[in-house]
């Protein structure tokens, strides 16, 4: 084991198979080499929120349904999910420089055309294939950091990795909101094709190759399989239940098919030769309660973010910006926060941070479940802030605890496990959430409706206005007297941030889990393992 460690991570060496050699000039300078994939996933994980303020103005703009909107968000971050384990396999095959510039170019052509589409459902589609081109590029970032770094280095290196992503993450309002008032809710894509540009360049002059020893020599394509129709039928099932109705039996199969694809996953990945997932890894403690808590901290964070924009923008008429820089106190947290949570992390551990942070993230969901219509601004911006304090040690202490406590030659699969809980917490939090909201709605409308005495609604009037009050628009008709308008949106707003304050409930319950969870968390054996042999 000690001389594994000295070498650093087994299996990451050059193309020829020998330890890297001291790196001269721009090429494989470490230094150099993360900034050059911190350009890449900054693209990726900037699209991941930044998507959020555009939705109403994409919804409006198509003339999207909730559950159209909602597939913008979930099919790029379930397609992500599904393949960020498959694509770290794909780079310890054939190197993780060429799957990193093939993402990158993927991931900027396929936002173009999304910019470029007419109706949503080549948005969605689109949004599938960014997914797809993202999941290339994402483990291959951590991969040629761990090949590139020595080991006294690469914890910095890696803790740096985690800010850019937690920073882009909460970024992604801001821009968002700039980019959506100023110029157009299609100007979201475009910009990744600059900044994709930028990135090959970097990419193409500084990385050098890497590729593992013992490369795989076979793809588990049944195991893709299965993980995939699993994770796309639960997903499915969650956001058409809010339709269809929990006890519907299409709701049922999807759900019970979910199951079903998933024990099979399970029991292939114990035959296969070169498994998907090799299950022996979550034998610890540590990493299974790590991936867990990711998934619980996303489903927290993105399913409760998702109805934030709609409420600042919906509901207080916020504009896009306006809504943007209303969140800055959640970004501005993240991004101070970060650096201090990754001292706090190197110095006493990941636990007491990460279960602190969880904490102070299920206190600011249960604050922010009693927001208002009328609440104000600085009442908003507290539990943002707090919310945005909370969820940092969790960006930053994943990666230490996930791939830090697996066996340092599955460290290339616990780097995408790592990013795939994330981005399948991001997507059940959506669904779920989103399938709260819509229940609350559906209970609570017409009621509300009825105890405003408004003119009675058609079950079919009744439909399409629940549609719209899901996301915080009033359904006035055209040239309704002002009292009656008025009516109409006190009833639409009262019962949407009903509905949001269930969702966020829900969210601080889950919250409060990942906060036990995060208990069984611990700093990871072979966190310090880097390629050791270059030097700065």
């Amino acid at each position: 084991m000690t001389s594994q460690i000295t070498a650093g991570t087994p299996s990451l060496t050059k193309e020829s198979g020998p330890a890297p050699a001291p790196a001269s000039g721009l090429r494989g300078h470490p230094w150099l080499t993360l900034f050059a994939v911190a350009i890449g996933v900054m693209m990726v994980t900037l699209d991941g929120t930044i998507v959020a303020v555009a939705n109403p103005a994409i919804q409006k703009d198509l003339g999207a349904s909730l559950a159209d909107v909602q597939w913008i968000t979930n099919g790029y971050l379930l397609a992500l999910a599904v393949s960020l384990i498959t694509a770290g396999k794909l780079g310890d095959r054939f190197g993780h420089r060429q799957t990193f510039l093939i993402g990158i170019a993927g991931f900027a052509v396929s936002s173009a055309a999304i910019g470029l589409s007419g109706g949503v459902e080549l948005v969605i589609g689109f949004r599938v294939a960014q997914g797809l081109f993202g999941a290339l590029l994402m483990p291959a970032a951590l991969g040629l950091l761990r090949a590139t770094f020595p080991a006294e280095k690469l914890n910095m290196a890696i803790g740096i990795w985690g800010m850019v992503i937690g920073a882009s993450t909460a970024a992604g309002p801001i821009v968002g909101g700039l980019l959506v008032e100023h110029v157009s809710w299609q100007s979201v894509f475009f910009i990744n094709v600059p900044v994709g540009v930028i990135a090959l360049v970097f990419g193409l002059v500084i990385l050098v190759d890497h590729r593992a020893e013992n490369a795989p020599r076979s793809f588990d394509v049944l195991g893709v399989l299965l993980l995939s129709g699993a994770m796309f039928s639960l997903i499915w099932a969650l956001i058409k239940a809010a339709e269809w109705g929990w006890g519907d039996s299409r709701t049922v199969l999807f759900l019970a098919l979910s199951v079903l694809c998933f024990a099979l996953f399970a029991l292939w990945e114990t035959r296969v030769r070169e498994p998907l997932i090799p299950l022996g890894m979550f034998r610890s403690l540590p990493l299974s309660a790590g991936t867990v808590l990711m998934v619980l901290m996303a489903f927290a964070f993105m399913g409760g973010l998702f109805f934030v924009t709609f409420y600042l923008q919906n509901v207080h008429g916020m504009s896009p910006v306006d809504s943007g820089l209303h969140l800055l106190p959640l970004t501005g947290m993240m991004i101070v926060g970060s650096p201090l949570a990754g001292a706090a992390i190197t110095k006493v551990g990941p636990r007491v941070p990460l279960v602190a942070g969880m904490v102070a993230t299920a206190v600011a969901c249960f604050g922010m479940a009693r927001l208002t219509p009328d609440t104000a601004t600085l009442t908003m911006s507290l539990w943002f802030a707090l919310l945005g304090l909370g969820l940092a040690p969790v960006m930053v202490g994943a990666t230490e605890v996930i791939v830090g406590n697996a066996p340092l030659e599955l460290s290339g699969v616990a780097g995408g496990l790592q990013q795939a809980a994330m981005q399948v917490g991001g997507s059940l939090g959506t669904a779920v959430l989103g399938a709260v909201m819509a229940s609350t709605v559906g209970d609570s409308f017409g009621d509300n409706w009825a105890k405003a005495e408004l003119p009675p609604l058609t079950p079919e009037q009744q439909a399409l206005a629940e549609k719209g009050v899901q996301v915080g628009i009033a359904p006035v008709p055209p040239g309704a007297p002002e009292p009656v308008a008025q009516a109409i949106t006190g009833v639409a707003h009262d019962t949407f941030v009903s509905g949001m304050s269930t969702a966020f409930t829900v969210a601080g319950v889950v919250a409060v889990l990942a906060a036990v969870v995060a208990c069984f968390t611990k700093r990871g054996e072979h966190a310090g393992a880097g390629a050791g042999a270059a030097h700065i």
